[in-house]
């Protein structure tokens, strides 16, 4: 019997439900009336992110503590993993910051680009996605 619940309880950990159940743990501020915000949140959510949202008038003292130049400032400010990503970057940029660990404070995709994940429209051309809080100025970290 013990055998049994030993291999059950291997095959719940190795299950897709269970790591996307355990999703990566993030926290979106998103300023309370911006809806492409909560398209960004859900879709981060389909690609393996536990996101949760906080509503906050104050996302310019955010991302001033957060040491975000106010070039780079986008539409919101996730916090996943001891990084600060800004805007609408897509799941696979933050998964590879996550997997690399650069020394820097987080990433940014400016303002709010159509066609970038969770806002509308089509994708008029490529992204930059830039660092920021490293040793330097801003760098281009991915074109997506």
């Amino acid at each position: 019997m013990r055998l049994f619940h030993t291999i059950t309880l291997s095959l719940a950990l190795l299950s897709p439900v269970a790591a996307i159940a355990d999703g990566i743990p993030a926290t979106l501020y998103k300023n309370p009336q911006c809806g492409c915000c909560e398209g960004h949140a859900e879709y981060l959510r389909q690609n393996g992110f536990d996101v949760t949202v906080k509503p906050s008038h104050d996302l310019p003292l955010i991302n001033q503590q957060n040491g975000v130049p106010s070039e780079l400032e986008g539409c919101h400010t996730l916090m996943v993993g001891g990084y600060v990503v800004e805007g609408h970057v897509s799941a696979a940029t933050i998964k590879r910051l996550l997997a690399e660990r650069p020394p820097i404070r987080g990433i940014s995709l400016p303002g709010m680009p159509t066609g970038s994940p969770g806002m509308p429209g089509p994708k008029m051309e490529p992204f930059e996605i830039y660092t920021f809080g490293g040793s330097g100025e801003p760098q281009v970290y991915a074109v997506e």
